[in-house]
């Protein structure tokens, strides 16, 4: 049986183009625009965030300092104003604020759409160490935080043979520190380290504790406490719980 099509309208007749054959190509335009659109929106996001006067700086907000001063944590930053927010390196910013002796740590941070936070943790001075006439502030990893020509009277004075964040006898004696009981920091006048093994603690009163080193921090609390409770551990000028398994007075 033969078949028979209807001939072709007369618009595609004029334009010689078969039926549905203008569809894919009116597609692919539609397709192309889409993609031009997107990438000038990221074009125009990318020039915001990078390169235009939107996200710069405008603010560089300073936490945490109090030994420090501002403008000097600023001058170590070197953040200048105007710059883009995602520009800035912020691990080389905290490199350079490191640099500072009384810095422990800090963390710089973008609170968007203009603000440069900067979080300081400052190193606390525990103890002074004299040295040529000067007493040296130190922190917990005797680092000097300050100096000045009086002693303060609010630290106990660290006696070690070479003072110093690498010297073990140091250490040692800031490590027995940390762990005293506020009852015993506060009567604390002198902490003398001649060896890392041999720690003594000079108190108000006269009475001087052999601490020995580190360690075994509440089981020789809770007998130097007990011992000055009995009548001859308040006569003793000096009590040894080293070895917290014999204590000795004298």
């Amino acid at each position: 049986m033969a078949t028979t099509q209807s001939p072709p309208s007369g618009a595609e007749a004029a334009s010689g183009e078969a039926p549905g054959r203008g569809r894919p190509r009116r597609a692919r335009w539609k397709v192309m625009f889409v993609v031009l659109l997107i990438a000038s929106l990221l074009g125009a996001a990318v020039w915001v965030v990078l390169g235009s006067k939107l996200l710069v700086v405008r603010e560089v907000a300073v936490r945490g300092i109090s030994l420090l001063e501002r403008d000097k944590v600023l001058a170590a930053a070197q953040v200048p104003l105007g710059a883009p927010m995602a520009r800035l390196d912020a691990e080389a910013i905290e490199r350079r604020i490191r640099k500072s002796r009384e810095v422990e740590s800090v963390s710089v941070t973008r609170d968007w759409p203009t603000t440069l936070v900067i979080a300081v943790r400052e190193r606390t001075p525990i103890a002074t160490v004299e040295q040529n006439g000067l007493f040296h502030h130190v922190d917990r990893f005797g680092v000097t935080v300050l100096t000045t020509p009086a002693r303060p009277a609010h630290l106990p004075l660290l006696v070690v043979a070479a003072p110093g964040a690498g010297d073990p006898s140091t250490r040692e004696g800031l490590a027995v520190l940390r762990e005293l009981p506020h009852r015993w920091k506060s009567r604390l006048v002198t902490i003398e380290a001649l060896s890392a093994e041999s720690v003594v603690l000079r108190l108000e009163g006269g009475l001087d504790v052999v601490w020995g080193a580190a360690g075994r921090a509440e089981e020789k609390h809770r007998l130097l406490k007990a011992l000055l409770a009995t009548k001859t551990g308040r006569a003793a000028r000096t009590i040894d719980v080293s070895a917290p398994e014999v204590v000795t007075t004298r």
